[in-house]
């Protein structure tokens, strides 16, 4: 049976079994990395497959959503390397960007805080685009770590402002 494997959203391959086992026992081809063979429904991460990932060592967990649905009859589903094939959508999970909290907590919070977290918050879009699920995945925690940061201490700017005035104000 002929395999192909998808590493970094571009379709590779094909390769016998013995191959993608050696790439996947060698580093170049990652547990998570998404495999698929004619007869499966979707593709799936090279170490939810039996027959390949058997003998290598066990890694996280793959990233939820990250699956390709194949177009019945077309071939292999991510198919652009093959231009006799049409490629099929890739499907993802709704990745939160917090782009919005982001800019929010910047203008009305704590602007040096506010600033990473937009950063991170612009990259999510980008990298769910060009397949990359698991970086989107850890841009997007990183975006919502820092809108809370910079939400709390733009609440602690404001709560000791309070105690300020109060204790200001009974010195009259």
């Amino acid at each position: 049976m002929e395999w192909y494997y998808a590493k970094h959203g571009k379709q590779e391959g094909p390769v016998d079994l013995a191959t993608l086992q050696g790439l996947l026992q060698s580093g170049q081809v990652s547990p998570t990395d998404l495999v698929w063979e004619e007869g499966m429904a979707e593709w799936t991460p090279a170490q939810n497959v039996p027959e390949v990932s058997a003998g290598s060592a066990p890694a996280a967990s793959p990233a939820a959503g990250s699956l390709v649905t194949p177009q019945a009859g077309a071939g292999p589903p991510m198919a652009s390397a093959m231009p006799q094939q049409a490629a099929a959508p890739v499907a993802h999970q709704h990745i939160p960007n917090y782009l919005v909290p982001a800019i929010l907590v910047t203008i009305f919070c704590c602007w040096p805080f506010g600033i990473p977290a937009i950063v991170f918050a612009a990259k999510v879009d980008g990298m769910v685009s060009r397949g990359d699920i698991a970086e989107a995945l850890e841009a997007s925690n990183k975006a919502k770590t820092w809108t809370w940061v910079a939400f709390g201490c733009g609440m602690l700017i404001i709560v000791l402002y309070i105690i300020m005035l109060v204790v200001s104000a009974g010195n009259w």
